[in-house]
């Protein structure tokens, strides 16, 4: 089954061709096309759909079998892939209030995708989904009941289906055994890490939106409420103009006036305080996030790094891990350096209590099955 896979994310728009049928075997195989196009994270509305109809203009080979859509939200839904039809579409509008900067992305994607295909089916598969399995304790605001059961509060967890690739992943590479208790570190414009037991989620960073956790390009992260109180009353900021900071002028951005990570770090060998001190904070946001999750899992066997940071920056693969050495965590430092062209692969040093893998994301690929498996193909 040849299954376009639209992946709209808060800075980018990614759109591949899939075989389903050959992932099992030949996962690199079953990739027939891939494209993307990136922007500043926060730039103007339409985006993605403007993006999307010029990649089907220029895609050869005919209409797919069906589309499927990586839709970040699914509020209290959807906890599995869905066939999408009007009230589909209305439920991921509502789910757009608590990510903005994705679910609309997701929107504006399955609009042009019908427009361009109004016949093929189209399948919406969600980040949430994956984190059903939260452990109660870790679902769980600390909140008056009223608020959780009236409005949904909740932690959703995010990044499900690149964390569940990688979970997959890395039982592959390493084994039941060595793979069982995982920390999955999906590192990009948007950061999370996510505890594995066994193949299910367990407890993760991100929370009721996609702004929890650690710092991020341009979000905040997890934060004191009480800060937003604060500027609430002192400095008579409205809900409009803290969501905006918070998404969009915040995280590395807020601190040193980049987004860029590798911009960053070469500021800071330069010299800059304010891009080292940005450096500083997000290493200790993924260093901490880490460890806290250990608590959760009752140790760690395996640290995996993934998405477009974890992928592609040895410099901070190697501060982590640097934050991380009294559990055990240490790198090679050659086969840090060599992770970064397009292969998963250990990176882990010999004899080291944890194993440490670079695994490419391959949300796609999970994509394209779960939008198979919806359709019944």
């Amino acid at each position: 089954m040849r299954v376009l896979v639209v992946n709209a994310g808060s800075s980018s728009l990614k759109h591949a061709l899939v075989d389903s049928r050959r992932i099992g075997d030949d996962p690199d195989g079953a990739l027939l096309h891939a494209g993307e196009e990136r922007w500043d994270p926060g730039a103007s509305p339409g985006r993605h759909g403007e993006a999307l109809r010029r990649a089907l203009r220029d895609a050869a080979g005919g209409a797919p079998d069906a589309v499927g859509h990586r839709v970040v939200h699914g509020g209290g839904r959807f906890d599995a892939p869905a066939v999408v039809d009007g009230d589909v579409r209305a439920g991921i509008e509502r789910a757009a209030r608590l990510a903005p900067l994705h679910n609309r992305a997701a929107l504006e994607g399955i609009d042009a995708a019908v427009e361009a295909f109004p016949d093929v089916p189209q399948v919406a598969c969600f980040d949430t989904a994956f984190h059903r399995t939260l452990d109660p304790a870790a679902a769980t605001y600390a909140l008056p009941r009223e608020w959780r059961e009236r409005h949904g509060i909740r932690r959703f967890g995010f990044h499900g289906l690149s964390v569940a690739w990688c979970a997959g992943r890395a039982r592959e590479l390493l084994g039941e055994a060595a793979a069982r208790r995982l920390v999955v570190c999906h590192l990009g414009s948007g950061c999370s890490a996510t505890a594995v037991r066994d193949g299910r989620s367990c407890d993760t960073t991100m929370g009721f939106t996609p702004l929890d956790g650690m710092p991020m390009a341009t979000r905040s992260g997890a934060l004191d409420p009480g800060i937003l109180l604060y500027l609430q009353q002192a400095a008579g900021l409205g809900a409009a103009q803290l969501d905006d900071a918070l998404n969009h002028r915040s995280g590395l951005l807020g601190i040193a006036g980049s987004a860029d990570l590798r911009e960053l770090l070469a500021a800071a060998d330069g010299g800059s305080r304010d891009a080292r001190l940005a450096v500083d904070v997000f290493v200790r946001g993924i260093a901490g996030a880490v460890a806290a999750l250990t608590t959760t899992l009752g140790g760690l066997d395996a640290l995996v790094f993934t998405a477009g940071i974890g992928e592609h920056s040895p410099p901070l693969r190697a501060a982590v891990a640097d934050r991380l050495a009294h559990l055990g965590v240490a790198l090679d430092d050659a086969r840090n350096r060599a992770a970064t062209r397009g292969a998963d692969g250990e990176i882990g040093a010999a004899g080291a209590r944890i194993r440490v893998l670079v695994l490419r994301a391959r949300e796609e690929l999970v994509v394209a099955r779960e939008t198979a498996a919806a359709l019944g193909r």
